[in-house]
């Protein structure tokens, strides 16, 4: 038992060892502490995440497992975010609920932990905070939601949500009508269904080898889940005794594999930071270049929303993850492992398309090159992001001039006015929207379109924001821009009427103005008063230490593993 990280809490005959079993004495049998491994259960169900409302079922089943294969299992209820709930924005917390999570991993006798995640950034989180402490981990996604209708028509969980509530500020679509939607939405337990961040991080926790192999995808109502779950109970035993830890599944090469998956699912480009941010906890090598250098060229195999008309259960019933990555098999890195020990491709082998409508082969994909683009200029110096897969293919090289908006604020206040200069031409530039302008770097960045174009039938225009985009939006969106407004960026110094030039074939976005002009402008006033300027708590610490979207938006200070060691061990 010395040797096992929960025994040097409970080995022994001294005051702590006497202290630490007998406070666990509460239904636990004497024999769990005989130097069985100590199993945390890091579960993110909340009734205030609806999305993982379920998970206390799920864990459960975790625990059926874990005892069946001699281990201990211990619920550990967890930091959880609700993409739909919290305010300002989800993202602002990911990086605290990623450290709290580290810390009790750390903190706790566990040998081991099973992390329960499904909204968008709780996947994320726990894979963060498993990377830093670095206990053996497994991954269990909660899963999709069931497909809702409405008039006969399936419901994107998001993407609709978009579309509708546009068509209502176009005039082609009733209030009424549209508020009897909401009860059609949202069908069963689960995140959402559409190829989204929760889809989308749920998805790439398996090609980073952290799930059990065919598991993500599975929708939260399904009973294969729960079936799933108690066999994941069982395999965090065998990683315990095996030693299998995050540093040892999740390597460079794991995370290209989640790269060419990405684009072949016309997954959200939120991954981008989630991705970058992992992988700087682990000290793997992944810079943003790398999303295009790798996955620029994949094509697009899954006709999901928002890039295509089908959702999450269609998916999994066509096949899974596994028909997909099966069609890309050539472009994984064949020594990537797997929470089993195996390689992920050696998982691919009786992978099946049941349904070539939803999941193409690879002759015949949606697009011939669907990754994330990677664009430079000067207006983007570090950087900014783009998903050719969910733009207007005539609207990937364009030039006009901007119509700036100063906040969110300044945006909602403005955009509908019937005397705002704006024509489908223009190219609406939104900033003070990043990590520390927010802050937090919201969901904000796919702008709804001025009421005026709308009602002549405008539905897509070039959009730039320093921001995030919700991966179930679609749109011509040029997000992530770095560095941001508020840190600095050429962002701040654009005015209204200045020539945008976007061209994403070349990687380009660039505002045609003299680089001796743009530097010797200042930064909008307006822009910089709305800047955020947080006094206390969490955001002032993260306003203060936040990097940019470049590098994947975590703490400086964070950024590294620490591992499992408890700083002072004893009372």
């Amino acid at each position: 038992m010395a040797t096992s990280r929960s025994g040097q809490w409970y080995g022994g005959a001294d005051r702590n060892a006497y202290i630490h079993r007998a406070w666990m004495r509460r239904g636990l049998p004497s024999h769990a502490f005989d130097g069985r491994p100590h199993i945390a259960i890091a579960n993110t169900a909340s009734d205030l995440t609806p999305c993982n409302m379920h998970l206390d079922e799920v864990a459960e089943h975790v625990k059926r497992g874990v005892w069946e294969a001699g281990g201990v299992p211990l619920n550990l209820p967890v930091v959880s975010l609700g993409e739909t709930q919290v305010r300002p924005t989800a993202m602002l917390w990911r990086n605290m609920a990623a450290m709290a999570i580290e810390e009790m991993l750390r903190a706790n006798p566990i040998d081991a932990v099973v992390l329960l995640g499904g909204c968008d950034k709780t996947i994320p989180a726990l894979l963060m905070a498993a990377a830093s402490a670095d206990l053996p981990a497994v991954v269990v996604p909660g899963g999709p939601m069931l497909t809702g209708h409405f008039r006969g028509v399936p419901l994107g969980c998001g993407t609709d949500v978009w579309k509708l509530s546009e068509e209502v500020r176009a005039g082609t679509l009733g209030a009424a009508e549209f508020q009897r939607s909401e009860s059609s939405m949202i069908r069963s337990k689960g995140h959402c269904n559409t190829m989204g961040t929760a889809s989308t991080m749920g998805l790439l926790a398996e090609v980073l080898g952290m799930t059990l192999p065919g598991l993500a995808g599975t929708p939260a109502p399904d009973s294969r889940l729960l079936e799933g779950a108690h066999e994941t109970g069982r395999l965090i035993v065998e990683m315990t005794a095996a030693e299998r830890r995050p540093s040892t599944v999740m390597t460079r090469g794991s995370f290209l594999n989640a790269i060419v998956a990405l684009a072949a699912l016309g997954g959200s480009t939120n991954a981008v930071v989630h991705l970058l941010a992992i992988a700087g906890r682990l000290g793997v090598e992944l810079t943003q270049d790398d999303f295009d250098r790798t996955g620029a060229g994949v094509p697009l195999l899954v006709d999901l929303q928002p890039a295509g008309r089908h959702l999450m259960d269609d998916l999994h019933r066509a096949g899974g993850l596994h028909a997909v990555l099966a069609e890309v098999r050539d472009l994984l890195d064949p020594q990537a492992s797997t929470v089993t020990g195996r390689p992920l491709v050696d998982h691919l082998d009786d992978a099946r398309i049941h349904d070539h409508d939803v999941i193409r082969p690879r002759h015949r994909p949606l697009q011939a090159e669907a990754g994330i683009a990677v664009l430079y200029g000067n207006l983007a110096p570090d950087g900014a992001v783009v998903k050719p897969a969910a733009a207007s293919p005539e609207l990937l090289r364009h030039r006009g001039p901007a119509v700036v908006f100063d906040s969110v604020e300044d945006l909602h206040a403005r955009l509908d006015d019937p005397d705002l200069d704006v024509t489908a031409d223009s190219v609406l530039v939104l900033r003070g929207c990043g990590p520390k302008g927010y802050p937090g770097m919201p969901e904000v960045s796919n702008m709804p379109l001025p009421a005026k174009l709308l009602a002549k039938g405008v539905r897509d225009m070039v959009r730039i924001c320093d921001g995030r985009m919700s991966g179930t939006a679609y749109g011509t969106v040029v997000l992530h821009v770095a560095p941001e407004a508020a840190a600095g960026g050429p962002l701040a110094r654009v005015r209204t009427g200045d020539m945008i030039v976007l061209d994403v074939p070349s990687r380009r976005l660039d505002v045609d103005v003299p680089d001796a002009e743009l530097a010797a402008r200042e930064p909008a006033p307006a822009a910089v008063s709305a800047f955020a300027r947080p006094s206390r708590g969490w955001q002032r610490l993260y306003v203060e230490t936040v990097q940019q979207a470049n590098t994947g938006a975590d703490l400086d200070f964070l950024v590294g593993s620490s591992g499992d060691r408890v700083a002072r061990e004893s009372h």
